[in-house]
Parts: C-alpha cells; structure tokens; sequence
C-alpha cells in the first residue's frame, strides 16, 4: 500500500473541501448572519489539517487500485465528518451524530434529514446543507482528481472506484480532462436550471440551492413542505424536468455536444429508463386520479413530478405521496430500487444493470429451445463480457444482501415495517424520503443514535455501490497486493 500518495490526495481533498466553504461563509456575511463564525473555524480547521496531510509525508508515485479504492472509501468518510463542523459549531444541529448524518445524507444525494422546521436554519447553513448536494452529486474525488496533475494516469483509479454504474469509461484519453468535461456538462446544467427557475418567479437564493439539489439528485429543500411549497405548476414542470436530465448517463451529453444525436437515440439505458417513467407516469396518474384527484392534469403533473424524484433518487415533494393508493406507492417503491442511469448524479441500482439482467434472462429463455446457439448480450453495438455480467449480478446479490440485514437491524428501532424497509432501501439507494415515519411529510428524527449511524453507513455503502466499502474493511486489503 503506497500510503503516502493516500495520505497527499486525502489533504488534497480536505484543501478542496475547505475552499469549497467559502461561497457559504459569503453568503452568512452578506445576510448578517452567526453562522459566518463557525463555517470560517471550519475552513480553518479543515485547511490546516489538509495542510498537514500533504506536507508532512513522503510519497512515490503510482497509483493502483487499491490505493483508489482506499482514497474513495476514506475520502467520502474525512469529507463527511469535516463537512459536518458547520452545522455543529453553529449550533443548527449540536449533536455531532445528526450532523454526521445530515452531512452524509447531503455528500451521498439522498436527502434524509433530521430537521423539523427547516426554515429556522441560518441562510449560510441552508446554503452548505443543499451545496453538499452539488458537490457531491459529480464526486468531489472527480473535482478533486481535476485539480491534481500529478496523479496522471493512477487517477483513473479513482475515477472508476468513485463513478457509479458497472463500467465507467473515459470520455477524453486524459482522466483528468475527463473530469473538467463532466464538470462542464454539470455546470451547464447548473446554470440553465437556476436561469429557468428565475424566469418562473423563483428567489435566486431559492433557485440555486433547489438546483444544487436537482442536478446532484439530492432532495434538500429550504422549505418544510419542500417543492410543495411553490404552488406553480411552472416550476414544478421545470424541476421535474430537470431531475429527469439529471438522472441521464452525463456521457450522452458530450455526445450530443459533439453532433453524435443517433448515438443518443439509439442507447438502450436511456430508452428503458424513459420508458419506465413515461409508463410509471401514467399508471400512476390513472391510479390516483380515480382515487384521490379529480383532474386529470394535475394528475399527471404531481405523478410526472414525484415519478421523477423517486426515479432519479432526488427525493423532492410536491405533495404527500405517503397518503397516496397502495399501487401508486408500490410503483414508487419500485422505482427506488431502480434508480437513475450510470454515469448520472442518480443512486439505485442502474437501469443499465436492469437492462443486462432482462437480456441475460431472454437468453437463457432461448437456450432452452436452441441449447447449442451463442447469443451474446448486446447493449447497442456493444458486446457485454460474461465479466461484466458476472460483476453486476454479484452487485445485486450484495445489494439484496444488505438490503434484507440493514432492515433486520433497523427493525430493532421499534418501528413498522413500512418504515423500517423504506427507510433501508431510501439509504441503500439515495433517495431521502420513503413511507410512514419516513414519508416526503416526515423526518428521521426519531431514530436513536445507533440507527442514524447505520443508515448514514447505509448511505456510504449505496453512493460507493457497496464494493468500496466492503474491500476497505476486508483485512486481506491492508496485508497484501489484491490487483
């Protein structure tokens, strides 16, 4: 293990972190406000210990993978607990529990919290609570590896342990320009959502951080009944719309910046992943317009929204969908194991993972008949390999695995079932609300200490797609060479 380089890229990152505080500290002293003390004792605290860190040891060049899987999995950690100073010190929240949690919830994009009446909260700390959210929607390990040359090549390592899906590829040759061309697509978008919600009448203070919660897929909102709260249905269509772009593979972006539109129209993620919204949209806007709506479009507008969310594992609201039908919400429950695609700020499993799994299904189907037939699995033009296969029903068994003992262990909270297993499943896969003492109307609260740990953990574990976080506590990790 070249500790050493270990060590630089995490001071590295808590640099980064700590310049990352400064727009919300900026914020606190043009509002006036207490909280500029404690984020400016954070940037302090946090820059010196980075300082530290990569000053102070000797390191060879070289990065292999497990160094970037023990930077990805101690980066997220270092950066959640430095992350949760502002809150502590100022007081928002004094334990240092729900502030872990609440940091992980936003660093992760899932979007549980623990506060109750929200609008209480310095401008300051609602800023950093929703930029969380942003920074951590792209991976602030990809910000990071961006920032630092000196990492050439062995940043890839890092790139491919931190970006979600099965596969992740390089867009450019460079893993570094990689990185400024993903942040530039994330960018725009940043800025075309906040320009649209401006247009709609939205505060800029409120369009942004609503933005850094859509296009990071987070769910943070400033006010307690979340998008609920801006009765128009003006925004509600362009937050909806934009958490739908957000949850798309960012590569198909670039794609499309570079003429490739039939490349686009013919990837066969994003057809099942709109496919599967536009037939959630309409089962459920069916459902619960015979039921609890007596208008068609508003039917479809609060279904199209909150499909979406859910979707996307954004976890924003416009309404209660807790006091929706049993079939509207078993279609949202659905969609929480889903997710997003690969390569998006989205969490889930991936509909990529989906995708593969259906094929791999219709050809046992026809090898039953043609027992002699090679048929491959294809994804567009592209052949999947039997590892590729193998690594993604290994990632579904591990992820029901611990879908099935996190809620085991929830349980001993004392609550129901339905909460119990959303609130599992809401962590595993970053998607903030669930149902009951869960739902988009409630907080996790009432969670003792012990449970807002595992469910932060839980949060770790889906961000990082489980095999980080497992490799780091394996022992034979830190004995000998793996790769």
């Amino acid at each position: 293990m070249n500790f050493g380089i270990v060590i630089r890229v995490l001071g590295s990152l808590l640099l980064v972190e700590a310049g990352l505080m400064i727009p919300p500290t900026l914020i606190s002293y043009y509002h006036g406000q207490e909280d500029m003390s404690a984020f400016i004792i954070s940037i302090i605290i946090t820059a010196i210990v980075g300082l530290i860190l990569t000053k102070s040891f000797k390191y060879e060049k070289g990065l292999k993978a497990r160094e970037g899987l023990t930077i990805v999995a101690l980066g997220w950690i270092l950066v959640s607990l430095f992350g949760s100073l502002p809150f502590v010190l100022s007081g928002s929240i004094p334990s240092f529990v729900d502030a872990f949690f609440e940091t992980v919830s936003g660093f992760t994009t899932t979007g549980s919290t623990l506060i109750n009446n929200i609008e209480s909260l310095p401008k300051g700390i609602l800023f950093w609570r929703s930029f969380t959210h942003w920074i951590g929607g792209m991976g602030i390990l990809v910000f990071t590896i961006a920032l630092i040359p000196t990492l050439g090549g062995g940043g890839f390592q890092i790139f491919k342990v931190e970006s979600p899906g099965p596969a992740p590829d390089r867009i450019v040759p460079k893993v570094s320009d990689t990185a400024k061309v993903l942040y530039t697509t994330y960018f725009a978008i940043t800025i075309s959502q906040i320009v649209f919600l401006l247009l709609g009448g939205m505060p800029l203070f409120d369009s942004a951080v609503h933005t850094f919660g859509t296009v990071g897929t987070g769910g943070f909102s400033i006010k307690s009944d979340s998008i609920g709260a801006y009765n128009s249905t003006y925004i509600h269509l362009v937050i909806g719309a934009f958490m739908i772009f957000a949850g798309v593979n960012f590569t198909l972006y670039y794609a499309l910046f570079k003429g490739k539109w039939k490349e686009v129209i013919k990837d066969g993620e994003l057809k099942l992943y709109l496919s599967i919204i536009i037939m959630s949209v309409i089962l459920i806007a069916i459902n619960i317009n015979g039921s609890l709506y007596h208008n068609i479009g508003l039917s479809l507008r609060d279904s199209f929204f909150q499909v979406g969310s859910i979707m996307t594992t954004t976890g924003y609201s416009t309404v209660d969908f807790n006091t929706w039908p049993e079939f509207s919400k078993a279609i949202l429950f659905m969609l929480m194991f889903i997710g997003g695609s690969a390569g998006s700020t989205a969490g889930g499993m991936k509909v990529i993972r989906i995708l593969v799994v259906f094929k791999r299904i219709k050809r046992e189907i026809s090898k039953i008949f043609h027992p002699r037939a090679v048929i491959p699995i294809k994804i567009g033009n592209k052949v999947v390999s039997d590892e590729t296969v193998t690594s993604i029903f290994s990632f579904l068994g591990i992820y029901s695995i611990i879908f099935i003992i996190g809620t085991i262990l929830i349980s001993l909270e004392g609550f129901g079932f339905e909460t119990s297993i959303t609130a599992v499943i809401s962590a595993l896969s970053n998607v903030g609300p669930g149902f009951a003492m869960v739902g988009p109307a409630e907080t996790y609260s009432a969670f003792s200490n012990g449970g807002k740990l595992l469910l932060s953990f839980l949060m770790l574990l889906g961000r990082l797609e489980f095999f980080t976080m497992i490799a780091l506590l394996a022992p034979s990790t830190w004995k000998k060479e793996l790769f």
